[in-house]
């Protein structure tokens, strides 16, 4: 694991800001998901993606070179 050397307050009711840098280098905007993972003392984020890449549905996910599709989109994509 690498240091960034930043560091922040978590205020009063739990939250933190992760700094513009950071977001910029990570791809990461506004009402992105981060899902949160422990390991022994330390807190690991992951931006997660929660929809179809290609039409931003919800059903039937399935993982494509780390990209979530959905079925639909596969068939439409296999008929072409």
């Amino acid at each position: 694991m690498r240091s960034t050397g930043i560091f922040r307050r978590v205020d009063s009711l739990g939250r933190f800001v992760l700094p513009k840098e950071l977001r910029k280098n990570l791809d990461i905007h506004q009402n992105d998901y981060l899902q949160i993972f422990t390991d022994g003392d330390a807190i690991i984020l992951k931006k997660s993606q929660l929809c179809c890449i290609l039409c931003g549905g919800t059903e039937e996910l399935k993982d494509h070179l780390d990209k979530k599709v959905c079925r639909r989109c596969i068939e439409m994509l296999s008929d072409q």
